[in-house]
C-alpha cells in the first residue's frame, strides 16, 4: 500500500484529533471546550469524525471499528481515575455508536465504489 500526500494528511489529523479526544477525555472537567449540544451528541460526533478521518488513511473501516470501539469505552472508564469525573455507560454507547455509523457509512462507499468500478479496474496486466 502507497501513502500518498493525501493519505499522511488524513492520518495526521486522525492522530490529531484521538489526541484531543483522550485530552478532553481526561482533564479537569472545567478545562473542557463544550460546543453547546447535549454531551452525548458531543461524543457521538466526535468519535464518528474520528472514524471517518481514519477511514481516509486507512480504507478499513471495520478494521478501524474493531480498534475504535474498544478505545471509546476504555476512555470512558478511565474517566475514574479523575478527581472529578465519573464514567458513564451512556456514553460510552454513543461514542461507540459514533464509531459504528461512521465505519458503516466509509464501508458502504468502498463497496458502491467498487461496484461501480468496471471489470478489470485496479488489475495490472
Amino acid at each position: 500500500m502507497t501513502f500518498d500526500i493525501k493519505t499522511k494528511w488524513a492520518a495526521l489529523a486522525g492522530a490529531l484529533l484521538l489526541a484531543a479526544i483522550v485530552a478532553a477525555t481526561l482533564v479537569r472537567a472545567d478545562w473542557q471546550i463544550r460546543l453547546g449540544l447535549h454531551w452525548l451528541i458531543e461524543h457521538f460526533l466526535a468519535y464518528f469524525a474520528l472514524t471517518a478521518i481514519i477511514c481516509l488513511a486507512w480504507p478499513r473501516p471495520m478494521a478501524v471499528a474493531a480498534l475504535l470501539v474498544p478505545c471509546a469505552v476504555t476512555l470512558e472508564a478511565l474517566q475514574g481515575l479523575t478527581p472529578d469525573r465519573v464514567p458513564d455507560i451512556p456514553t460510552a454507547l454513543f461514542a461507540a455508536a459514533g464509531v459504528a455509523s461512521a465505519a458503516l457509512l466509509a464501508d458502504l462507499g468502498l463497496w458502491l465504489r467498487k461496484a461501480r468500478a468496471p471489470a478489470g479496474a485496479g488489475r495490472k496486466a
